[in-house]
């Protein structure tokens, strides 16, 4: 097949360029010169080649600006394009750098704010651990409730100007809060907390492992080069995801801030039940409390009251009442320690004469009763139910040797037909203290403590006191 295709092109050859005779005559010589068909088509190809060249060099010549020209416009336009590319880079870089930093400063912000809210919580806590303590302790009764008040910092004030703050058995007290508060001239005020030192989140660690995720460990080695699609990255979608986390937390604690709110409710609405059932309203109990300790104050409602660095109105109105109901239940409790509720006798006693009418058993006439009797042994312990200040201390007609105590807010006690009395006035004494031994003097007729409970001026029944203490002391 090859020699076939070599015989075709070699018969073409000859047929185009056939052999060619050139003579040449001078004078009677006659030369000629013979052309082969190879020679021909060298010639002729050669030819061409060269008119071709002259061709291009003509064109070249001739439009040579405008091909200069269109290739200018050609770079020009590649240029423009890359440059716009690198702008559109540039932009989706940008615009992926400020959703990163936005969606950081969400969650800082968030994390913040809860941060702040624990240590909020953890301070009201540790407020409502010692005011339950001070109500655990005051149940406890007997001679340790003054210590047990001290150690949970909430010992019984001062009373009223019979009381001094310097009694070794009642003391200076030092009244905490879970929060310090802070009025600005231009309202509304603040709360101000100071966080613990201790971070409750590890907020940088977070959002630097977050930002790895988002923008990749080598994104300086590939800037400005960031596709736009990495705006809706996974990693943006987990710090939001993140940031509603740490939301749903602290709306979490707000909602539990509403139900310890509750239950302190309840705990209040027991306590001022404890109070009605000793025939004391507690509200106006309460009042005379209060108007003893000397408060007072501008009237702020909560609503225009904020803690420093939570801007959540829920939790702050949530925080600011349960805040208000525990040191309603925290004056509840210590106005509770100035009622008598214990009796005067701690040993064995014998109930011999109640509140009210009676038959006098030395007249044989009717008359009132102020008091109860209780009889025991001669000599028997006689102590203060409730802590107070000593105002008489000695003989004193019917009465026989009398001791009687003032607790303050209107409360009086007196403890008659004493055989001893093992205090003086002035003295400050506490629940349990000492103040005498059971006798029979006066106008009695046998050994027995006539024991009397005042408030507001009005001689009230001791048996309902000494049943409300049964529930509340032992």
């Amino acid at each position: 097949m090859t020699e076939t295709l070599v015989e075709r092109l070699w018969a073409w050859l000859h047929e185009t360029f056939p052999e060619r005779q050139i003579y040449v005559r001078s004078e009677s010589r006659v030369q000629f010169f013979t052309i082969s068909p190879t020679l021909q088509a060298t010639t002729a190809g050669l030819c061409f080649i060269f008119l071709t060249w002259v061709a291009f060099a003509t064109v070249n010549v001739v439009f040579k600006d405008r091909i200069i020209a269109a290739k200018d416009h050609r770079y020009q336009e590649m240029q423009s394009a890359y440059e716009s590319r690198l702008a559109d880079l540039q932009g989706s870089y940008d615009e992926l750098n400020g959703a990163l930093i936005a969606a950081e400063d969400r969650f800082k912000a968030t994390a913040a704010e809860l941060q702040v809210k624990q240590n909020t919580i953890m301070k009201f806590v540790d407020r409502k651990e010692q005011v339950d303590a001070t109500l655990r302790s005051f149940a406890s009764g007997g001679a340790t409730l003054a210590k047990a008040a001290h150690a949970t910092d909430a010992a019984i004030r001062p009373l009223t100007a019979a009381t001094d703050a310097d009694s070794p058995a009642l003391g200076p007290v030092t009244r905490t809060s879970s929060a310090d508060i802070e009025y600005k001239t231009v309202p509304p005020p603040q709360v101000v907390m100071q966080p613990s030192s201790a971070s409750v989140l590890d907020i940088g660690h977070l959002v630097g492992r977050l930002r790895d995720l988002v923008l990749g460990p080598r994104v300086a080695a590939l800037y400005p080069i960031v596709p736009a699609t990495l705006i809706s990255h996974p990693g943006l979608k987990t710090l939001d995801t993140e940031t509603e986390r740490v939301r749903q937390i602290g709306t979490a604690e707000t909602e539990m801030l509403s139900g310890t709110e509750r239950r302190l409710d309840e705990k209040v609405a027991n306590l001022q039940g404890i109070i009605r059932q000793t025939g004391i309203d507690p509200k106006t109990y309460l009042s005379s409390y209060s108007a003893a300790e000397g408060v007072g104050g501008p009237d702020i409602p909560i609503q225009s009251v904020r803690i420093a660095g939570i801007e959540d109105p829920k939790f702050n109105n949530a925080y600011m009442t349960a805040s208000a109901v525990l040191e309603e239940m925290d004056s509840l409790v210590s106005a509770l320690r100035h009622i008598p509720l214990a009796t005067p006798i701690t040993g064995n006693y014998d109930p011999t004469s109640a509140f009210g009418p009676r038959i006098d058993p030395f007249t044989g006439q009717a008359s009132f009763h102020p008091g109860i009797d209780l009889a025991g042994p001669y000599g028997s312990i006689v102590a203060a139910t409730a802590p107070g200040s000593v105002v008489w201390a000695g003989a004193r007609g019917g009465y026989g040797n009398l001791v009687e105590i003032d607790h303050g807010f209107g409360i009086r006690t007196r403890y008659a037909h004493l055989s001893a009395i093992l205090v003086h006035p002035g003295e400050k004494v506490s629940q349990g203290t000492p103040i005498g031994k059971l006798g029979s003097t006066g106008r009695s007729t046998g050994p027995h403590v006539h024991y009397e409970v005042w408030y507001a001026d009005v001689v009230r029944n001791p048996d309902k006191f000494i049943e409300t203490g049964r529930h509340v002391l032992e």
